[in-house]
């Protein structure tokens, strides 16, 4: 796939994008979710070893390709490693998945009701490697726990910041200002942020296009307006702490909108199993999320 396959795939392609991204501070979460303990590993490169074999099992697995799943949004380090013998992002072009980079940072401490992305003074050299290997975009991550439009305003302001320096390095942002789904005021959130990004998209120049990732709505075709945005490619929703079968229910919901699930996808994969169970439950897990990107409730 070339830039304009990629482009188009992730435009109108039938299926979701796999976040197979969990950094430093999720992989203890992630790995023990998988059935591997603390006691699995004595240091943290023992740890991101197991973290990457756990995501070369699945890259790899014949469950795992772009008939359904067509994007993958990666971490640095699974960037740089291998899969099958291939570098990743070579192994999942080669699947018909395009491959995505997650780019921040980790956040600051919640000021105004939300969490702004930390500084990243290494974004170009990041993306210029990512480039050069194949990766197509990018995703950055922020968080909003409350209504305040201060807040949300700063969160949107930013992303939509980072998402011009990735446009120009001529890569594609997801911009993912995540509501925190156990918020009290999540149906005002969803208003505001809806709000702020017509805003930003408006202010956007002719031409430039970018990906969002956003929270399940409280109310479900909140977002169709971003949906229909000409300047929008695709808008793809986060698990954001359901289990799979709800978020596959709310997501269905939502003409569209397109998955874009990390635990809800990885949250019934285990190290102890064979290969077999291991390529049957991944199977199971990318069909249930398939359906519910593609088959839509009224």
């Amino acid at each position: 796939m070339n830039t304009a396959d990629m482009t188009a795939k992730m435009a109108a392609g039938n299926g979701f994008i796999a976040a197979l991204d969990q950094s430093g501070g999720s992989t203890p979460k992630a790995l023990a979710g998988y059935g591997l303990g603390e006691d699995a590993w004595t240091n943290e490169a023992e740890m991101f070893d197991l973290i990457h074999a756990m995501r070369e099992r699945i890259i790899t697995s014949p469950a795992f390709d772009g008939s359904k799943v067509i994007g993958a949004i990666l971490f640095e380090r699974t960037m740089d490693g291998t899969a099958g013998g291939k570098p990743v992002p070579a192994a999942l072009i080669e699947k018909g998945i395009v491959p995505f980079i997650k780019i921040d940072k980790g956040l600051e401490a919640e000021e105004n009701g939300v969490q702004l992305m930390k500084p990243m003074p290494e974004l170009d050299a990041l993306l210029s490697r990512s480039k050069a290997l194949g990766v197509y975009g990018t995703k950055e991550r922020s968080v909003i726990n409350s209504a305040n439009r201060e807040g949300i305003a700063a969160v949107v302001k930013q992303q939509f910041e980072v998402g011009q320096q990735v446009l120009s390095h001529s890569m594609m942002p997801i911009i993912e200002p995540e509501v925190n789904i156990k918020s009290e005021t999540r149906a005002e959130c969803d208003a505001i942020l809806l709000d702020e990004i017509l805003k930003n998209l408006d202010a956007l120049p002719e031409g430039q296009q970018v990906m969002l990732k956003l929270s399940l709505p409280v109310k479900p075709g909140t977002f169709d307006a971003l949906v229909d945005h000409p300047k929008v490619l695709r808008v793809v929703a986060l698990s954001g702490g359901y289990k799979r079968p709800e978020a596959c229910i709310e997501l269905a919901k939502n003409r569209g909108i397109i998955a874009s699930f990390s635990r809800a996808l990885l949250e019934d994969l285990r190290a102890q199993m064979s290969d077999a169970e291991f390529d049957a439950a991944l199977g199971q897990a990318i069909d249930q999320i398939y359906t519910g990107s593609t088959v839509k409730t009224a």
